[in-house]
């Protein structure tokens, strides 16, 4: 009878496991689909990582792309705001000789996500494309608030 309790619990405890990564899931997709973004919290990438890893000389270097009118982070590809078609094909032609898998990141700057008009493109063609290891830079105010205010590195 021992054996059957013990057994009996590691399955409950198995499967309540279970249910909380189910929950979660769900809890999680739900909130996206509230905010209506086509990013999720795993996509953003905080600004103090992506200066470390800048300012590392031995760490793998991603692809920056500037998808805004301000100035340029150290290293980024300066594509200009998507609400002007042609800079959304200059990405669309950019991406064309990347590794899918390859940290790409995407950051505008402007303003915040909710009023910015282009970050949502750009992070959308990111996703039509396949790419797997996108990010969004998470400047929650803007490049000044959020990047040059820190010293983190500017071209």
């Amino acid at each position: 009878m021992q054996s059957y309790r013990y057994v009996y619990m590691k399955n409950r405890k198995t499967r309540l496991t279970a249910l909380f990564i189910i929950f979660l899931t769900v809890v999680t997709g739900l909130l996206q689909a509230q905010t209506g973004e086509p990013w999720s919290a795993k996509d953003l990438m905080a600004p103090d990582a992506l200066a470390s890893l800048l300012n590392n000389p031995k760490a793998a270097k991603p692809v920056i792309y500037n998808v805004g009118p301000l100035a340029n982070i150290k290293g980024a590809l300066n594509i200009g705001s998507m609400s002007n078609k042609a800079n959304l094909d200059k990405l669309s032609k950019s991406l064309a000789g990347i590794a899918k898998d390859r940290m790409v990141v995407i950051y505008c700057g402007c303003c915040p996500f909710r009023n910015c008009p282009n970050i949502r493109p750009a992070f959308n063609l990111l996703k039509e494309r396949g790419f797997t290891n996108s990010r969004l830079l998470n400047l929650k105010q803007n490049l000044k608030v959020d990047w040059t205010d820190y010293g983190y590195p500017m071209d």
